[in-house]
């Protein structure tokens, strides 16, 4: 399916009549499609401007196995259902084709090519001004950032990291366990991206795998006799934390096998409250088994790097992997954007999501800086309908 075809960067915009001024949607990922989509539907003018090429950059860079661990059902976007021949676990480049043509049918104004590093206020306090490549100045009525929840990858400091005569690589350039066949691989951080990569290597060939472990991950099975992970995380949304601890240790024990022989014990802390605090647990795609039968080893978290080839683990151990590959996450980074405007937490995290606007800054949406339990698809779905209808509440 070809792209849809980029629209002519735009120039400065500086309509002396607010009405005149559009909606600007900063990413064209899918929370930042659906947006536009949705203020479209409210008959509103929204304008997507995309740094990279081409929308839906950032899953086109993700690893080659990658499936969504939601349904397909419940990952569509509003007004275009996914293809039931996409299967019920959507592969990466079946997501890609699905965003290609989501912007297609619904026409969405989309500028590529044009990248937005600063959002102000404007000189008459009616609209916001967007500094972009070029020195384009963009003027609109609201703006939503929906520029991603993975949008720069984190590799920490660790000690010695410079002088490791290793491949080392963040998890954001990992492709293809094919491309490590026959080779001792240490894989840090058992999130959902280490957990699926550390499989990955074992089903390629890797003539070893490790995985350095920090906090012990909850494990759930993607699905249960046909019963979806994601349909118990929308179930228990809104029930008490304690409560959804209780019934989610109770399943566990039902569900997934003790693995504390092999190094990955049962958490101490609850799943909902985990899941609270921002992590999410880890969906089974063969990690289980592959611990089970020793083809992925568990070790203790990375502490540092060694003169040559070893790496320095929290237990004091030393091993010498061929290859490291730092599943560690991303940060938002957003503070060159929007931290002037006193609109993040101390972490660098929007202080309001969704439809609601920041104290100081109405007019301004974030969309896609949380992850739910119940599906972050999902929730960039509902999320745009929202912010569209507070973003039309306003204009009236």
């Amino acid at each position: 399916m070809e792209d849809s075809a980029p629209r002519p960067a735009p120039q400065a915009i500086t309509a002396a009549n607010p009405a005149d001024r559009p909606v600007y949607v900063i990413g064209g990922g899918p929370g930042g499609l659906a947006t536009a989509y949705a203020l479209r539907a409210q008959g509103i003018r929204a304008v997507v401007v995309e740094k990279a090429d081409t929308v839906g950059a950032s899953w086109r860079r993700h690893y080659d196995r990658l499936h969504l661990h939601t349904t397909r059902r419940l990952s569509a976007l509003p007004g275009l259902a996914i293809p039931r021949r996409f299967g019920r676990w959507v592969a990466r480049d079946d997501l890609v084709r699905y965003l290609e043509k989501y912007a297609e049918v619904h026409e969405l104004e989309i500028v590529t090519g044009v990248e937005v590093s600063r959002v102000e206020r404007t000189p008459d306090g009616d609209g916001w001004l967007l500094r972009a490549t070029g020195g384009r100045e963009l003027v609109g009525s609201a703006v939503v950032v929906a520029t991603g929840y993975n949008h720069t990858p984190h590799l920490p400091r660790w000690p010695g990291r410079d002088a490791f005569t290793g491949d080392l690589t963040h998890a954001a350039d990992y492709r293809s366990g094919k491309e490590y066949a026959g080779r001792d691989v240490l894989v840090v951080g058992v999130g959902n991206t280490g957990a699926e990569i550390a499989v990955d290597l074992v089903e390629n060939g890797a003539g070893r795998v490790r995985l350095a472990v920090r906090t012990v991950p909850h494990i759930v099975r993607r699905s249960t006799a046909g019963w979806a992970a994601q349909y118990s995380g929308i179930m228990i949304r809104r029930l008490p934390v304690a409560l959804v601890d209780r019934i989610s240790r109770v399943m566990a024990k039902a569900s997934i096998p003790d693995l504390s022989a092999h190094g990955l014990p049962r958490p101490d802390t609850g799943l909902y409250t985990r899941a609270r605090q921002g992590a999410i647990p880890v969906q089974d795609v063969g990690l289980i088994d592959a611990v089970r039968k020793g083809r992925v080893e568990i070790v203790a978290a990375v502490e540092g790097f060694a003169d040559g080839g070893e790496v320095l683990l929290a237990d004091g151990s030393r091993i010498s992997p061929d290859a490291v590959v730092a599943a560690t996450g991303y940060v938002r980074a957003l503070e060159g954007l929007v931290g002037h405007l006193g609109v993040l937490d101390d972490e660098g995290r929007p202080v309001a999501h969704g439809p609601r606007t920041p104290d100081d800054a109405p007019g301004l949406f974030f969309t896609g800086y949380t992850t739910p339990i119940s599906g972050t698809l999902r929730e960039l779905a509902r999320d745009a309908e929202r912010i569209a209808k507070a973003v039309r509440r306003r204009s009236r």
